[in-house]
């Protein structure tokens, strides 16, 4: 029986810092020209967003497993909160210019996480101890492959860096028969996942806060940000209804499929935030951002019901006509504005309902 795990102070205060770091990654995807946000810019996204998931999620597994509260993992923590705004510091669209200081806090933080590994498998034993020194060598080496981008230029620097942040992020995977001999809390990895989550909420609220100017009498822009404040909050409600009352938090495993379903969720998060804006205070190509905001919408339900489908109680888990009912619907709404232009205001209203249907079915 894995004993209860409660997130300290130290963890939100740690939190906080991404809230920088993300909305800065998001803001690459406002980058418009004729109409478009060029591939290049999504690729950025993606490539500048997978590092800031993966330092956070390193040092909570850590935390998860083995974390303590002792004074020498909060000094652990406080040092790669350091590293962690040296990253965030360096997060741009010109990311060239910047690569350095940003190769520096990613490398940082990660062999912090990577050394705190091996610094408790010394006083581990059995399993746990396994599993601590395989992580803490395997992300090591795969520390290592980064760092050795800092020697190449163009393309092949970014090659060399990615080749050793994919082996650590597929490390948990491959060594799976170690990790499940050291569970995860279960409990605590739901938490923490949903507290970072709801900083990317708030990066949502934001977005309406640009679109909102009631001091210039224009309810076009009142309108559209009520209807975005009840899409953003039916997505809270169906997510933390589920967290809260719907998953089974006594399930143990190595918490993978809560791991890496998050980082599809957090990512469909930023992008909706990138396409409130985008669809209110840009000249956006229509056909664009009927793709955008609609793949954006499809990623976040295909990763928030595998993540919560495989720790629903047995009673609450959705049927496979639920699937094709919320598909169907998604479906429908994109087929009928692809045939029809429609104001922008109008597919905001779409996914609204949408949203609270979703909710509505998933938290019964």
């Amino acid at each position: 029986m894995i004993e209860e795990k409660k997130v300290t102070w130290l963890e939100l205060f740690y939190d906080l810092l991404f809230v920088a770091a993300v909305a800065t990654t998001t803001h690459v995807l406002l980058h418009v020209e004729k109409g478009y946000i060029h591939p290049e810019y999504l690729l950025k996204f993606a490539l500048m967003f997978i590092p800031i998931w993966w330092s956070w999620t390193g040092q909570t597994m850590f935390i998860n497993r083995f974390g303590q509260d002792f004074l020498h993992q909060r000094i652990f923590i406080i040092l790669q909160m350091l590293f962690v705004l040296v990253m965030t510091s360096s997060l741009s669209v010109d990311f060239d210019q910047y690569y350095r200081s940003f190769l520096i806090g990613y490398i940082g933080a990660r062999i912090l996480t990577a050394i705190q590994y091996l610094v408790v498998q010394k006083i581990e034993g059995g399993d746990r101890k396994t599993a601590a020194r395989f992580l803490g060598t395997c992300f090591g080496i795969g520390v290592f492959i980064s760092f050795l981008s800092i020697f190449f230029d163009s393309w092949l620097r970014y090659a060399v860096l990615y080749a050793g942040i994919f082996i650590d992020v597929i490390v948990p995977v491959f060594g799976r028969k170690y990790l499940v001999k050291a569970l995860t809390n279960t409990a605590h990895l739901l938490e923490r996942y949903a507290l970072l989550t709801l900083i990317l909420f708030g990066e949502s609220v934001v977005s309406t806060l640009f679109v909102l100017q009631p001091q210039k009498g224009d309810w076009n822009s009142i309108s559209f940000s009520i209807i975005s404040f009840i899409l953003i909050i039916s997505m809270w409600w169906q997510y933390f209804e589920n967290v809260e009352k719907k998953v089974n938090k006594s399930i143990q495993g190595a918490g993978q499929t809560i791991i890496y379903g998050h980082l599809f969720i957090l990512m469909s998060l930023s992008m909706i935030a990138a396409s409130i804006k985008l669809m209110f205070l840009y000249e956006v190509d229509y056909s664009f951002i009927l793709y955008f905001v609609f793949s954006s919408v499809l990623l976040y339900f295909i990763s928030t019901t595998i993540v919560f489908h495989q720790y629903r109680y047995e009673q609450h888990r959705l049927k496979i006509y639920h699937l094709g009912l919320f598909l169907g619907i998604l479906a429908a709404f994109f087929i009928i504005n692809l045939i029809m232009v429609v104001p922008n205001i109008v597919i905001m209203g779409e996914l609204t309902l949408f949203f609270i249907i979703y909710a509505k079915i998933t938290t019964a």
